[in-house]
């Protein structure tokens, strides 16, 4: 991997990160184990994708699993591996990390593959990914629709977060030409004495069901399933963010 081509943007966005619990991945933990992990091997060996700062993986490690996680942020890592020691982390980019078949499941939450600004190398991941999994692996990721950006974006949105050492404030939008999601994010934060500035501007792509199903059925995956994760999943909020599961067959 060249360092010039991972996903590092996060590498810059600390105060950006702080406002996020962890109520979110307990809630989404409970929504794994009904869909993937109950039919998971005791121990089973599961692949973090754009893992963050590891808090599925500190969740997943407490439950006895075994765990490797995938990030493009070195400030991401050093996080997680403060948070889940246990685990196994590698510094590469979605779009291009290339790892043996060695993992039970795969999983990538958040809609990180959002990220991913074309269908071509969203399909360059999932072939990244089939080729990691064993045979019979199972995939389960989420993705925002243009739904669930337009729920959110379609009319442009500030928001901030101000402490005594550090503020960031973000004005969000969205292309419906283009179905990308723009964030420009401004940070201020208090160093030895002197406050210092960071401008970082974050995109997302919106993809529909239909493309991202295509693709993933194009590189070998089968018995693909697509949730909505309010109307089907019951997650409050949730709407138009889809989770898709899926199966590397057995030969």
């Amino acid at each position: 991997m060249s360092l010039e081509t991972r996903y590092s943007d996060y590498d810059r966005m600390d105060i950006w990160f702080t406002h996020k619990g962890r109520e979110r991945y307990e809630q989404f933990l409970t929504h794994l184990e009904e869909l993937i992990l109950q039919y998971l091997p005791k121990e089973a060996h599961i692949f973090d994708l754009c893992c963050g700062r590891g808090q599925i993986a500190q969740l997943l490690l407490e439950k006895g699993y075994r765990v490797t996680g995938l990030d493009g942020s070195e400030l991401m890592l050093r996080y997680a591996r403060e948070k889940a020691s246990g685990a196994n982390f590698i510094l590469d980019d979605a779009r291009y990390f290339k790892l043996s078949p060695t993992f039970d499941a795969a999983i990538s939450i958040d809609v990180s593959l959002n990220h991913i600004m074309s269908i071509e190398e969203l399909e360059r991941v999932f072939q990244n990914v089939y080729a990691a999994l064993l045979e019979n692996g199972t995939f389960l990721f989420e993705l925002s629709s243009e739904e669930d950006c337009l729920s959110q974006w379609g009319v442009p949105i500030i928001k901030n977060d101000v402490k005594d050492d550090s503020a960031w404030i973000e004005h969000s939008t969205y292309d419906r030409e283009k179905k990308v999601v723009r964030e420009n994010c401004t940070q201020f934060q208090l160093v030895n004495g002197q406050w210092q500035r960071l401008d970082v501007t974050s995109l997302r792509k919106a993809y529909s069901p239909t493309e991202v199903k295509s693709a993933l059925e194009k590189v070998g995956f089968t018995e693909v399933k697509i949730y909505d994760e309010e109307r089907d999943l019951g997650v409050s909020g949730r709407a138009g963010v889809a989770c898709f599961i899926c199966q590397k067959p057995l030969k």
